[in-house]
């Protein structure tokens, strides 16, 4: 069945550190894939260090610039650049500019979406007791090392948590 996903269409919540616009759930698209929107503040780490076991990841920037720690090395990008997250390697990203960051990221298989949307509905990740994220981390397979955040906020000068930036594509085509 065909979709079209307008920028003012979908889902949105706050993950305590980026945005996230649910635009194409695991459910819609026979398990095989999701996407979602990441909007990102200036300078806004996304994440601490952390890999999945069970998907591989790939971010393609939209606007803004997009640093990510993959492993050992670090890469940027930029508007039209789509960077590889594969299964079981440490990774984290972050708006690497003075201006919002917005990414699509398309995950798979799908199904780590829900993890998204179950830390947006809690509050965002600095929200959630560290037993609790625990748990959570378990259920999703994914290894997250929260001792990570320092050095990696001094390393790239980056804030954490974050502040929200509206999921809305504005200024694209059929923007608000």
């Amino acid at each position: 069945m065909a979709k079209v996903v307008g920028p003012n269409d979908a889902a949105a919540g706050f993950l305590g550190t980026i945005g996230v616009r649910f635009m194409i759930d695991g459910a819609a698209a026979g398990g095989r894939f999701s996407l979602v929107e990441h909007p990102m503040a200036p300078h806004v780490l996304a994440a601490p260090m952390h890999r999945h076991a069970r998907e591989d990841e790939y971010s393609f920037v939209l606007a803004g610039r997009m640093g990510a720690l993959l492993g050992d090395e670090v890469v940027f990008a930029t508007p039209g650049d789509l960077v590889f997250k594969p299964r079981s390697q440490w990774h984290t990203f972050w708006n690497a500019g003075d201006e919002p960051c917005r990414i699509l990221e398309i995950i798979s298989p799908a199904g780590f979406e829900d993890f998204f949307r179950e830390v947006s509905e809690r509050g965002g990740v600095t929200q959630i007791p560290p037993a609790d994220l625990t748990d959570l981390c378990g259920r999703y397979e994914l290894d997250m090392d929260l001792g990570s955040v320092p050095a990696l906020v001094e390393r790239f000068g980056v804030r954490f948590p974050g502040q929200p930036v509206e999921p809305v594509s504005a200024g694209w085509p059929g923007g608000a």
